[in-house]
This record gives structure tokens, sequence and C-alpha cells, in this order.
């Protein structure tokens, strides 16, 4: 028998309001669990990154589980081959350049640092001379350096005058002493710096034991759960692989049947979108980490291997990760020569122009592009509130956020709406 158009309208509104509280209860089981959220979201990006891999060995008509773990076995073996071959190296530029930092941070302060204080000097006419480089005075005499004074409360109240150093020396004792003149006078000096903060640190460990046991165990902690953590992610991405159907029918099935056509398309946008944000990207920075490899090789440059992975891991930021990696990398180049600097420069900007006018369009493709203006407010925001996971983030989440809205600016307006370049699946035959 028909149903009715009442029953037909209680239908559906009892199906508004089982999907907006299902929806609100989700949205509240999220945000009460947002701590243990990172794995999960690690495995859906790793699942989105790894399915097509999957789908091309599945074509060797192998079960979909064994396709997983060969490709889990590819790229885990692939990424150990890859750090065996290049740590001694990365390792030892590492330590090369610890070796040669005291003597790149002579060379900025003797070199650098007055160059740049001379050009300002012919630029604004601003002597930094001026500014007196003088130790604070002494107190003068009869005035006594420290005031010890009790409120009407019972604490104590400390008045320290000029040339007074107040330091902690243990767990509520503090050391008032006067400053000697001489010190305070003493100029920069590396040696006496590491020698002195090898001091503190021995005087630190020496009385703060306990502190230090409780850091170890937090190290202990941390590296444990970075491990849980790893193969936790890898598991749930598997399950993610192996039931993709389960999960995509499912969503579907909250779709009311007349509307299911336009949610596949939906998809079919978010997933066009973010192949070229996720996986796009992740070919950008192996392409720009390579390239950077080469170039820097080639000027010469020093430490260029762990400056190369540098540039490529930083490509991962839109924008801000570019530029970010730029200052380091010509700073280094400077403490060469200015010829290099500039080559080094140049060979940077080269690489970005190719990504930005060949890279992005072939790889990323049209469908996916967001506006600057977009991606930079999306870095802000997601760094804001959520920090380093946050700006990774930010730009996909961007893009099913734009995904959605030409969504639903094509459903509301229908033909009047103005075009894009997304070309919807075609109906299942």
């Amino acid at each position: 028998m028909p149903r009715s158009p009442d029953g037909a309208s209680g239908s559906r509104r009892g199906r508004v309001i089982f999907l907006s509280v299902s929806a609100g209860v989700a949205a509240l089981v999220l945000a009460l669990s947002h701590e243990v959220l990172f794995p999960f979201v690690l495995a859906i990006v790793l699942a989105y990154v790894l399915t097509p891999l999957v789908r091309r060995v599945e074509r060797a008509r192998l079960p979909r589980w064994a396709a997983v773990l060969v490709v889990y076995a590819f790229v885990l073996l692939g990424g150990w081959a890859s750090v065996a071959a290049t740590a001694p190296r990365l390792v030892a530029e590492m330590q090369s350049l610890i070796a040669d930092a005291p003597s790149l941070a002579l060379k900025a302060r003797d070199e650098y640092v007055p160059a740049a204080r001379a050009w300002l000097v012919r630029r604004t006419g601003i002597h930094l001379d001026q500014v007196s480089a003088e130790p604070p005075p002494a107190a003068a005499p009869g005035e006594p350096d420290a005031h010890l004074s009790r409120r009407a409360d019972g604490s104590w109240d400390i008045d320290v005058g000029a040339g007074v150093d107040v330091r902690q020396v243990g767990d509520g004792h503090w050391r008032i002493e006067p400053i000697s003149p001489r010190a305070a006078a003493r100029p920069f000096d590396l040696a006496n710096l590491g020698t002195e903060a090898a001091s503190r640190a021995l005087a630190y460990g020496q009385k703060n034991v306990v502190e230090l046991l409780r850091l170890g165990r937090d190290v202990v902690a941390a590296v444990s759960r970075a491990i849980f953590i790893f193969f936790m992610t890898f598991m749930l991405a598997a399950y993610l692989m192996i039931t993709r159907e389960r999960v995509y029918d499912f969503f579907r099935s909250l779709v009311r049947p007349p509307s299911r056509r336009s949610f596949d398309a939906l998809v079919a946008r978010v997933d066009q979108g973010l192949a070229g944000v996720v996986r796009g990207q992740l070919l950008i920075c192996l392409v720009n980490g390579v390239l950077s490899a080469v170039g820097f090789s080639l000027f010469g440059l020093k430490y260029w291997p762990i400056l190369a992975v540098l540039a490529g891991v930083m490509s991962l930021v839109p924008i801000f990760g570019s530029i970010f990696s730029s200052i380091p990398i010509v700073a280094v180049a400077l403490t060469q020569s200015l010829h290099t600097a500039v080559l080094v420069l140049a060979w940077i900007v080269g690489i970005h122009q190719l990504e930005a006018n060949f890279l992005n369009p072939k790889i990323i493709g049209d469908a996916a592009k967001i506006h600057p203006v977009l991606v930079v407010f999306s870095l802000l925001v997601g760094e804001h509130f959520f920090a380093v996971p946050g700006a990774l983030l930010a730009v996909p989440v961007m893009s099913i956020a734009q995904s959605l809205f030409l969504h639903l600016r094509l459903v509301a307006f229908g033909d009047e709406a103005p075009p894009d370049s997304f070309v919807p699946p075609a109906p299942p035959s």
C-alpha cells in the first residue's frame, strides 16, 4: 500500500531529527576525545594517500588484505632503505655543522654584524655605537643594594637595586649578591659561554637529580607513545583501506535515495580536490627536495643534504614553508660567499617558479586550486588554534570546505551556477 503524504512527511521529519541528533552526538564525542584523535587523523591521511597504490596491486588479482600488506612492505622497506642510504651522510653533515657553529657565530659577529652596522649607518645615519654598552651603575655609597621588608599579610618584599644579581640556587632558596663590574663588562666569548653553561648544567644536575630522573621517564614515555601511535596509525589505515566500500556505503545510506547521485558528485569533487592538495603536494615536496639537492650540490653549498631535506619537508606547508626554509639556506650560503648566496637564491626562486607554473597545474590540477588568500587564511587559523598539526592540515580542510561550497552552490543555483572545472562522474550503468 502506498504511503500517504503525511506518512512521507513524517518519515522525512524523522530522518532529519535522527540525523541531527546523531550529528550532534558525534560532534560532542569528537570534542571530548580530541586529545586522542591524532592517530585517527593520521590514519585517514595515510589511507587516502596509499589507496591508489592498493588499487593498482589489486589488479594483479590479489585479495585486498594482501594488496595492503604488499604496499606496506614496499613503503616501509623503501623508507628504511632511504634512511639507511642517507643517514650516514646526514649524520656526518650534522656533526660538521655542529662543529662549525662556533666559527660561524664568530664570523657573523666579526664580519657580518659590523658590515650590517656600517650599511645601516650609511643608509639611515643612525650610529649604533652611541648606545652605551657600559654595565649598569653600582649603588651609591650608603645606599643598600637590596632592601627586605615584611608585608601586612606576612609575606616578604625584596627591593633590588642596581648592580645586584638574584639567582635561584634551590627549591625555594635564592642568592642575592653584587655584580662584579669586571664580570659585568666582560666581553662576549663563546668559550667562556660554553664553560659557564657546562658548569651550570653540572650544578643543576647535582641539585636536581630527581627532576632529571623524571625527565628521563618523560622521554621514555614519549618514545613509547610515538611507537604506539606509529603502529596504531598503520593498523587503522589498513582497516580503512580494506573496508573502504563499507565506509562509503554507510555514509551514502544516510542520504535520501533521490539525493544519492548528488552525494556521489560531492564525494567525487572532494576527492578530486584532495587528490591535488594531499597527493599532489607530497609529490611536489619530493620534486622540490630532489631539485634542491641537485642545485645545492652543484653550487658547492655546505651541508647541502640537510638543507635539501629541510627544503623538501618545509614544502609541506604552502607559501610559508618555502619562505622559512629559504632563510637558513641563504644564510649558510652567505657564510661561503655572496656569489654562492646569489646562485642558491636564484635556484630556489627558479624551483618555485617551476612549481607554480608547471608542477601545480599538472600535478595538482585546476579543480584543486585554492585562492592564495584562502591558503594564507587557513594556514594562520590552523596554526593559531592547533599549532603545527593545524598548519599541516589547514589546506586540506580548506579544500574540503571549498568543494562543499561549490557543490551547494551548484545545487542551489542549478543551471544558473557559474561554471567550474569539475566534471561530475558518469552515472553507473
